[in-house]
């Protein structure tokens, strides 16, 4: 079965406008909902969402954790009318291997059997739960949709703010830019131009200050993604790469050998999210901090203070830490 995806703003995750040094909030795509809801049910929710999410429309909960496997999905929204025959240890397969990933049931209409399902969903660990038989249902649907678009990311700048309190606020805005375009983007050139700067001039800001280079900060924090994708076991090497928009699995092996000298494999074993955090932290931020209190990497009139630290991530000899360039 073909997803079908709803409309959203054409403009969503287009750059801002603004001129280089001065770029403004980076806008990001809009959250993908997988949706399991009777046909009948399609049009309306397909209306509620536009401009604010896109949908796949799938017909069972095993098509939806398919979907959650290979595509950046956001919320799984199961219809209580519609999944009232599903089996319960299919809906407990996607609570329990997509513990990061929220899970909403849908309220369309009041009766016990709807009912009596909420129940059965609830007891799978299914906590949230919309009625949409009231306007203020859809209000309710469209802000809980936008609030996971940014929980990896939240995961993510967290810490890393918080590692870097004293920061310029350009700097601050190019590390929560780079941390929320990541996923889906390996190269800084992308990211460059959404920031309205030229790769090279960015580039050459960063070798000036004595930090490593965006390509190796934009390659870890795609690792700290890879790691949250991990998360639960439902997602295996294959999935991960794909979720990362990798040619191949095999191209995010190159990637992780590259970097840390593992494979896929031995990553998800030993570098639990916690963990790759702190690796994180550890090699390519703690050492900087007085770098980047004064670091301007959106200004070209910056005036900074080498810091000579290695960085730690294993490189083979004569590259640089990155993803491959397919990955």
């Amino acid at each position: 079965m073909s997803p079908q995806t709803s409309p959203v703003d054409a403009k969503a995750g287009s750059p801002a406008p603004g001129t280089a040094g001065s770029a403004g909030p980076a806008r990001p795509a809009a959250p993908t909902v997988a949706a399991v809801v009777a046909p009948g049910e399609r049009p309306v929710l397909d209306a509620a969402a536009l401009g604010s999410f896109s949908i796949i429309h799938r017909s069972s909960v095993p098509e939806a954790v398919r979907t959650v496997r290979e595509r950046a999905v956001d919320v799984v929204l199961l219809s209580a009318a519609y999944c009232a025959s599903e089996r319960p240890e299919q809906v407990d397969e996607l609570v329990r291997n997509f513990p990061g990933l929220p899970t909403v049931a849908l309220v369309t209409r009041h009766d016990p059997r709807v009912s009596e399902t909420l129940l059965r969903l609830g007891a799978t660990g299914i906590r949230e739960v919309v009625d949409v038989t009231a306007p203020a249902g859809w209000k309710r649907l469209r802000q809980l949709v936008a609030e996971p678009a940014t929980h990896g990311a939240a995961r993510i700048l967290s810490p890393l703010l918080a590692a870097l309190p004293e920061i310029p606020s350009d700097a601050r805005f190019f590390l929560e830019v780079l941390v929320r375009l990541a996923p889906d983007n390996a190269s800084v050139r992308t990211i460059a131009r959404r920031l309205h700067q030229k790769p090279s001039t960015l580039m050459s800001r960063f070798v000036r200050a004595g930090l490593p280079s965006p390509k190796t900060y934009l390659a870890a924090i795609r690792l700290l993604y890879a790691a949250q994708y991990f998360e639960g076991g439902g997602r295996s090497v294959s999935d991960v790469a794909y979720r990362l928009d990798c040619s191949s699995p095999q191209s995010f092996g190159r990637s992780l050998r590259t970097m840390l000298g593992i494979t896929p494999s031995e990553f998800r074993r030993r570098f639990p999210f916690p963990r790759a955090v702190e690796h994180f932290l550890a090699n390519l931020v703690i050492p900087y901090q007085p770098v980047w209190s004064g670091f301007h990497p959106l200004q070209s009139s910056s005036r900074l203070r080498r810091l000579e630290q290695p960085w730690a991530v294993r490189t083979l000899p004569g590259s640089e830490a990155q993803f491959d360039s397919s990955c």
